[in-house]
């Protein structure tokens, strides 16, 4: 049994709960450890040459602190020597040892990338939330948000990243990429992610964030003309794509058909913003607005982990339910 160091004392004598803490008790409960250890385990080092590697489930708890709080590699270092909360939530007593180093953490996560693994974790998550009866599969909401992509040229080529692109919303340029998401229209799980260069039409990518089971799929304008698409045009979909802006006005709101119509696009419209939690929760609570990596397969494997822990997050009132332990 270990002793415990005074300054752990010191903690757990405090008097008020922080909202951290509560957070990652809450992510500690929710997450499907054993699906998602079991995912990465094959390909982790088992250690037979060279230094011992840090242990499977303690890099995995280094990472995952990583993409909750949007740190870099040095970053999430330097936040868990400086805070209990998430020393206690990866396992590390300061005195006896210290947090993984910088260089660690980002040798797992090219393990990570080179593999597919962070999809193979969504896909894991998905499973068990499936599996807890959290997510159908008739209904399909598809949107996709910009990212922007630091736009410095400090590089041998000095140029831009060549992945990347610029694209004009309203009045606004950005640089960077897309993410594409497919959504469950019930639940407001996300089941599909898909990255872009950010200049990629959002109604290109619609075939790639459905999952082919959907009877009804909710869009907003800007993917008008969906159904006329080679690759879609023979599916068996009911597609309620919103009416653009500029044809609803041109109907008069005193006449029948214009109320109808309002009315009509009102109720569309609050069954697609089921597709703004996820990104709200990717950027605000995650504080993932800006990409970290270069290229779009590093991070779109970083977008998959967020979804992926996004849906614990929005689902996680569900699943902690039946212990009658509902997150406040």
């Amino acid at each position: 049994m270990k002793q415990i160091s005074f300054s752990q004392v010191e903690y757990a004598g405090k008097k008020r709960t922080t909202r951290r803490e509560v957070f990652l008790a809450e992510m500690e409960r929710v997450m499907p450890w054993s699906e998602v250890l079991g995912v990465i385990e094959p390909h982790y080092p088992k250690g037979k040459r060279g230094r011992p590697p840090v242990g499977l489930e303690r890099m995995l708890r280094v990472y995952l602190v990583q993409q909750w709080y949007n740190l870099s590699d040095e970053g999430a270092e330097d936040e868990i020597t400086d805070s209990q909360a998430l020393r206690g939530f990866v396992g590390i007593d300061l005195s006896r040892e210290s947090a993984p180093d910088a260089t660690t953490l980002l040798q797992f996560r090219h393990l990570l990338e080179k593999h597919e693994l962070t999809k193979k974790v969504f896909e894991a998550i998905n499973g068990q939330l499936s599996a807890s009866g959290l997510m159908m599969r008739e209904g399909t909401i598809a949107d996709a948000t910009i990212l922007a992509a630091p736009p410095s040229v400090k590089n041998e080529a000095q140029a831009r990243d060549p992945e990347m692109h610029q694209t004009k919303k309203g009045n606004q340029w950005y640089f960077g990429m897309k993410a594409h998401i497919g959504v469950d229209a019930e639940s407001g799980l996300v089941h599909t992610v898909v990255g872009t260069a950010a200049n990629v039409a959002d109604v290109t990518q619609t075939g790639e964030v459905l999952h082919g089971e959907e009877k009804t799929v909710y869009l907003d304008a800007g993917y008008t003309g969906v159904e006329k698409r080679e690759e879609l045009k023979d599916r068996d979909i009911d597609w309620q794509v919103a009416m653009k802006r500029g044809k609803l006005k041109a109907v008069p709101e005193e006449s029948v058909r214009g109320r109808l119509l309002r009315q009509l696009e009102s109720v569309k419209a609050s069954i697609r913003s089921k597709v703004e939690h996820p990104f709200h929760i990717v950027k605000n609570l995650f504080h993932f607005r800006k990409v970290r990596y270069k290229g779009l397969a590093k991070n779109t494997a970083q977008l998959h982990m967020l979804f992926g822990l996004a849906n614990l997050v929005i689902a996680k009132r569900r699943l902690l339910a039946p212990n009658g332990q509902v997150a406040s």
